[in-house]
């Protein structure tokens, strides 16, 4: 059973070509630059390559430099260009290497495990990561809907004796994760945002969740425009609650303690406000695909994904992306 993130994977994929399902497989598979530019190209244009100026469809002439020209317009680009790998001077090899760990790897990877297992420097290894988690978020991608727990949970250090809850100095993220019936759960979506007001909790909620959807939260005072906005609101006041909190709400709760234990684990606890959208992107992406069949078809669509997503430069990555100018719709 495939998580429903990957629902629209092509079902007639065979495992072990269209995509690795062993570490030996994919050593098989992409032995070389050119082996990696082939599959490239497979992804993106399938076997029908679009000019990106003219739009035409047609077969390609091949000239030096891995050139590729339109036969109706002249115009030259290569498998690469327009994609987060544009003008990238990291071998293919190394860049299908890094998605492999990354989507096979049961925590992910960090730039400094992948320094040290591809034998980058660390700039390019967080680099890599960098704009590999910006590909992780397709901008079409659907949103959540049925009954879906929504709630809020605080990560970072704090200092011993220092201010806890809504208020503290800690990062506040809200978490939304759909409910099946009679039990489990479906996708998540995460933000971080700057407080817990109204504004930012239901603009996160109308960005991510669809109307008319059951929105399940507690008794935060932030949240009472969500009936007016569309929603059927269920409140439970913790507080006044014969059940605790991760009993009353245990999606929201069990997201919550598997990303802080997945920043304390993977990434040593040591994360800058500036990108923590972007591990939240990660954790989601991850969270998502949990069901896959094979890890390969996760590594596959993100490579899906690298080459839809337009070029990223390490200066879009260095303070932190802006992610509002994707507006974070699902």
């Amino acid at each position: 059973m495939n998580s429903p993130e990957d629902e629209n994977i092509d079902t007639v994929l065979i495992a072990g070509k269209d995509y690795p399902r062993t570490y030996r497989e994919f050593v098989t598979m992409f032995p070389d630059n050119e082996s990696c530019t082939n599959y490239l190209k497979k992804l993106r244009w399938d076997d029908n390559f679009i000019c990106p100026k003219c739009g035409a469809s047609s077969t390609p002439w091949y000239q030096t430099h891995k050139r590729l020209v339109c036969p109706h317009c002249r115009y030259q680009t290569t498998v690469t260009a327009g994609t987060i790998l544009d003008r990238t001077r990291t071998p293919l090899t190394t860049w299908l290497e890094a998605a492999w760990h990354v989507t096979t790897a049961k925590n992910g990877m960090s730039a400094t495990t992948i320094e040290r297992t591809l034998g980058v420097s660390y700039r390019v290894a967080w680099t890599m990561l960098q704009r590999f988690r910006v590909a992780m978020v397709r901008s079409e991608r659907e949103m959540l809907s049925g009954i879906v727990e929504v709630d809020e949970t605080l990560v970072g250090g704090v200092d011993k004796g220092g201010k806890r809850g809504r208020g503290s100095q800690k990062s506040i993220v809200v978490i939304a994760i759909e409910l099946h019936k009679p039990k489990g759960f479906g996708r998540i979506r995460m933000r971080f945002i700057p407080d817990a007001s109204s504004k930012s909790l239901t603009n996160f909620i109308s960005d991510v969740i669809e109307f008319g959807s059951i929105v399940h939260t507690d008794g935060w005072r932030g949240y009472n425009d969500l009936k007016s906005l569309g929603y059927t609101h269920k409140v439970t006041v913790v507080s006044t609650s014969k059940d605790q909190a991760h009993v009353s709400m245990p999606g929201v709760h069990n997201i919550a303690a598997l990303l802080k234990r997945w920043i304390l684990g993977t990434h040593q606890g040591a994360f800058s406000t500036y990108h923590l959208q972007a591990y939240l992107e990660e954790f989601t992406f991850r969270f998502n695909r949990r069901l896959s069949k094979h890890r390969g078809l996760v590594f596959r669509r993100l490579l899906e994904q690298a080459v839809e997503t337009s070029p990223i430069t390490e200066k879009d990555v260095t303070y932190g992306y802006n992610w509002n100018k994707e507006e974070l719709t699902d």
